[in-house]
Parts: structure tokens; sequence; C-alpha cells
């Protein structure tokens, strides 16, 4: 088990309207999001207490780190990454008009969302050339937040050779692909990830609380079984093919 704790070191450009109440207290008046600093140890304490408590469990240390292609200098400032168990690489923000802003924000402003699933698409080879990292995460994030209520429900076929593209970049880094298992899944990740080479997929509920831990595994472990991958010899290991 790795409890991997958010490490976002660059603030965006984000409107209220676009985040939850908790999430919103962290805009300032000028419209600028900048997430608290990490408290390294803090973290740590509560990993060991952990440890100290549940025996029979092996609990491993980690970080989401935000756009580690922008941030990795500024993140090694703050943790020895080195030090860490797992280290997951998230693109959480895309360029535009001179500053860096959410999807969900960016769906709102722009007129075509298909822009912004391309702008994101074609980040990620960028940040896999760029960033020190373990995981990419959650190659959905930009489609969460798709406008169904305005252009229907997020068809992924439109973007195929986009995802394709992207997970071909992954996978020929020799990293592992997360399969994100906070939300509904979608079998054409792992049977894409699959067929572009990809040979490792962790799994991650993404859950910032405790009701969702380990949310749909099962579902999760019967697709990649589908597609070949099997896992290692300890829960924590990638799955492989």
């Amino acid at each position: 088990m790795i409890f991997t704790e958010h490490l976002d070191l660059s603030g965006w450009r984000a409107a209220a309207e676009d985040f939850a109440d908790h999430e919103r207290l962290l805009i300032d008046q000028n419209g600028w999001m900048q997430p608290p600093p990490l408290d390294v140890a803090g973290y740590l304490d509560s990993v060991e207490r952990c440890r100290h408590e549940f025996t029979d469990l092996r609990i491993l240390t980690g970080v989401e780190l935000g756009q580690p292609h922008l941030d990795g200098g500024a993140a090694d400032a703050v943790i020895d990454l080195s030090g860490l168990d797992r280290v997951n690489g998230s693109l959480h923000t895309l360029p535009h008009a001179g500053h860096r802003s959410e999807p969900v924000t960016l769906f709102r402003e722009l007129s075509d969302p298909a822009e912004v699933i391309w702008a994101y698409l074609q980040e990620i080879p960028a940040m896999v050339d760029g960033g020190d990292f373990h995981v990419f995460t959650h190659i959905d994030y930009a489609a969460r937040y798709w406008p169904v209520e305005e252009h229907g429900p997020f068809d992924h076929r439109p973007f195929e050779d986009g995802f394709r593209q992207a997970m071909r970049a992954i996978a020929s880094s020799g990293r592992a692909l997360e399969m994100n298992t906070g939300r509904p899944l979608r079998p054409w990740i792992p049977q894409w990830w699959a067929e572009e080479g990809g040979r490792a997929v962790s799994f991650g509920s993404d859950d910032h609380a405790t009701t969702g831990l380990a949310a749909h595994f099962h579902e999760a472990t019967a697709l990649l079984d589908h597609v070949g991958f099997s896992p290692g010899s300890r829960p924590e290991d990638f799955w492989t093919r």
C-alpha cells in the first residue's frame, strides 16, 4: 500500500465556480490558486504511525507531483524524491493566455472543448521527456471535466491517435501507467496501453478521504487480466506484461 501526498509547487489561474468549497479557499482575490506547501515532516510521521499501528501492512511513501517537467527542481528543494518509494507524475494544468489553468476552467472559457483535450495530450510527451517520475497518472484527467451538458458524453474515439501517441511516449520511457479507479473505468485505456507497448501498470483510487480507498480495484484487475497484465509478487508491485 502506498499513500501518495499531493505535491504541487506552482500556482495557476483559477475561478471559484470551477472548484469545490474546500478548494475555493486556496484561490486568492486575484484569481490565483496556490496549493499549500507539503508538510513533509507531518506526512512522513503519519506514515510511520500507520506502520506502527498496522504491522501486517507494508506501507510505502510517495508523492503525486504536479507538472514534474516544470517543477522538478522546486520539488527537490522541498523533499528528497529519491528517498520516496513512488513518485507519480500528474499533468493538472495547461498553458493558456500566458498562464496555466486546470482543464475544468479551460472548458468553460474555450468554445471548442476538443482544444483542451488535444492540448492535454500534446503536452504529455514534453512531461515524459522533462520530468522525473515513475508513473504517469490519470491520463484521462482532462476528459473527466468534459462539458457533458453542452456537448454530450465524452467520446474518446476522435482523440484516439492523440491518446495512443501519448501512451507510446510513456511506454518508450519505461514508465508505468496508472489505472485510476476513482471514477468509472474506461476499458479502452488498458487496451490501448497494451497495444502501444505499455509494460507496467499501477493502481490508484485517487481518493482524498478514506471512503473510496481501493474503489473498483476488482473491476480494474479484471480489465488488466483481459489484456495480458499479471500481478507482481507483492501488492504494491506493478502489474506487468
